[in-house]
């Protein structure tokens, strides 16, 4: 196990939907990798693209929309050409997610304790007095109380902050490689989201796990991300280090996002917080150039056109026709 071992690489990953009026592009030509301990954050506003890139990497998208990868591998293993039996084994083993809305994912009719035994036995053919005890263990790990008795409860009987700490519970049974959580703490109160983040960020860097953490929460990202991918339209606009994109964001997108955030001690309490006018394009159809044109301050003709894509020597890219500023 290394630790600078490529995890999860997508290279050129397209998802299109399909609608009455046409093909819907929701993500176009994204690529991005994760190490080993690293955490990746993709941030962007509803619609980018974020939940959709989760979902076709974990081969759950729904029946009408499809994907296409130039390369989509985890460990080595090529995910685009694996059967879909060869995704069962790996997704809640090897591979996990964690979803926005804990009372959708839990099912109400069964109890947490089989819930979060049942597919451990599956993949791991353990006892279940063994399932047990790991339930129990890592109940215990995301700070659950009186674990042994919360096995026998059901989702409507616990808080939605306790529900998402069984949901991360579950994701980590099988000792997953890769973690995606998709807005992992966007249904709780703002109290409850810190502590979640922050177990999400301390289990991470205990077990060394690949992270992908989906958000449109930029303090998020300031506080867990190592790396951050940011997604307008259905593309990675930008991406680069943490420190990198907050220090010196080169997309005009990006760095009217970083705009938007109140900054302790220079933004006025009651003052007012930056805005991106206009609204994100429909992404049915022929989409060419910049999609962030007609919201962009520095929008010329070329901007209609094939937009390269610039690279820092830190590493930093960025999809514009403004090369570095």
């Amino acid at each position: 196990m290394h630790q600078n071992e490529v995890v999860l690489d997508v290279q050129g990953l397209h998802v299109d939907i399909k609608t009455a009026g046409g093909a819907l592009h929701a993500v176009r030509d994204v690529s991005f990798q994760v190490r080993r301990g690293e955490t990746l954050c993709i941030v962007g506003e509803s619609g980018c693209g974020k939940s959709m890139t989760s979902l076709s990497i974990m081969g759950l998208l729904p029946k009408v929309a499809t994907r296409s990868t130039r390369s989509l591998s985890f460990l080595g293993e090529d995910l685009s050409a694996a059967s879909a039996k060869r995704i069962n084994t790996l997704r809640g083993n090897r591979m996990a997610m964690i979803f926005q809305e804990p009372m959708t994912a839990l099912n109400p009719a069964y109890t947490i304790g089989d819930q979060l035994t049942e597919h451990y036995r599956h993949h791991k053919g353990a006892s279940k007095e063994q399932a047990q005890a790991r339930a129990i263990e890592l109940l215990e790990k995301v700070g659950i109380a009186s674990a042994a008795q919360r096995l026998g409860q059901y989702p409507h009987q616990l808080s939605g902050g306790l529900r998402q700490r069984v949901m991360i519970a579950m994701a980590l049974m099988c000792g997953p490689e890769l973690l995606i959580a998709d807005e992992p703490s966007t249904a709780l109160d703002v109290t409850i989201q810190a502590q979640i983040l922050r177990l999400l960020a301390d289990l991470q860097k205990e077990l060394g796990i690949a992270m992908v953490l989906i958000t449109h929460d930029l303090g998020v990202v300031a506080r867990i991300a190592d790396r951050v991918a940011v997604m307008y339209a259905g593309e990675v606009v930008e991406e680069g280090t943490a420190q990198d994109i907050f220090a010196k964001p080169h997309h005009p997108y990006t760095q009217g996002l970083m705009r938007c955030i109140p900054v302790p001690g220079r933004t006025a309490p009651g003052g007012k917080l930056g805005t991106i006018p206009g609204v994100v394009p429909s992404l049915i159809g022929e989409i060419t150039g910049c999609a962030f044109r007609d919201r962009c301050e520095y929008a010329q003709e070329i901007c209609e056109h094939n937009i390269p894509v610039h690279h820092s020597p830190s590493g930093q890219q960025w999809r514009c026709v403004r090369g570095a500023l």
